[in-house]
């Protein structure tokens, strides 16, 4: 029997957490050419629901695990269809606007991730974005403004 690749066989559904600090830089990592998607574009944390999980449950794990440290969420940011042709992926993603509440971002997933840091909205506009994270930048800039 062939296993179900949740994004290619079917739509996934993923969370996003655009994290902002006190100076209003947001948090973004580089996907490594291991990642599943958009190898070598810097994105926001995240990841894929899973079943019976809520989103926002989702996005607090995802966070935890992959730069241990704890969210807030201040409110649902962006929700979108992340559609990838050129990987035949398809997934709808929520973006939630959050804090970090505790603890220091460190890498704990250094296979699908090369490097993270802190960027201000004109540094990261620079950056090579992913497809999700070009929309909520653009939208965060709006909110600023």
């Amino acid at each position: 029997m062939k296993q179900v690749r949740v994004g290619t066989d079917c739509i996934g559904v993923g969370v996003g957490a655009l994290i902002l600090n006190e100076e209003n830089k947001v948090f973004l990592a580089l996907r490594s050419q291991k990642a599943k998607n958009e190898r070598g574009t810097w994105e926001i944390p995240g990841g894929a629901v899973e079943f019976n999980e809520t989103l926002e449950v989702a996005i607090q794990r995802e966070v935890m695990e992959e730069f241990g440290v704890t969210i807030s969420i201040i409110k649902r940011f962006n929700l979108v269809d992340h559609i990838l042709p050129e990987e035949e992926q398809h997934w709808v993603a929520q973006t939630f606007l959050c804090r970090i509440v505790a603890g220091v971002p460190t890498n704990r997933e250094p296979e699908k991730c090369d490097q993270i840091g802190w960027f201000s909205l004109a540094e990261a506009e620079e950056l090579p974005l992913s497809q999700v994270t070009q929309d909520d930048i653009i939208i965060l800039k709006q909110e600023l403004s």
